[in-house]
């Protein structure tokens, strides 16, 4: 859609012009402002309550259970024991996570080989290792 050829002209003949940084851009942010602060005062004024508020100290309902991506994460710190040696099991089980996570941070680093076009096995049996305690616990959570 094109504009009339004597809309964006001045009665003078010239051009109209307005420079994008700073006068269109602050009259842009400008409304920009002015729509924020109308929506924050609707939302003091009239808050919008989704349903009952969340008691973070209560115990979660029975049966329920996280998304499939966290299943296994779920299930480990189901079975570890509440203390292990000197370690309680939750934390037991979060340091493990910290640092299989840091550890496949790292394999892009770790494995030399790689480098040079050659299979390192050891990655490669650790990486399908993990993939199939992941699916197995995945799937033992949802059958239990």
């Amino acid at each position: 859609m094109s504009v009339p050829p004597g809309v964006d002209r001045l009665p003078d003949g010239k051009k109209r012009h307005m420079k994008f940084f700073p006068n269109f851009f602050m009259r842009d942010v400008m409304a920009w402002l002015l729509i924020l602060n109308v929506v924050a005062l609707l939302a003091v004024f009239f808050p919008w309550e989704l349903g009952h508020k969340a008691d973070p100290l209560a115990p979660a309902p029975p049966g329920i259970k996280p998304e499939w991506y966290f299943m296994f994460m779920f299930q480990t710190l189901k079975t570890i024991p509440a203390h292990v040696l000197f370690l309680e099991g939750e934390l037991l089980g979060i340091l493990a996570f910290s640092v299989g996570g840091l550890i496949w941070f790292l394999i892009p680093f770790l494995d030399r080989r790689a480098q040079y076009g050659e299979r390192s096995t050891l990655f490669l049996w650790f990486g399908v290792g993990l993939v199939v305690y992941m699916v197995a616990m995945t799937v033992w959570g949802y059958l239990a």
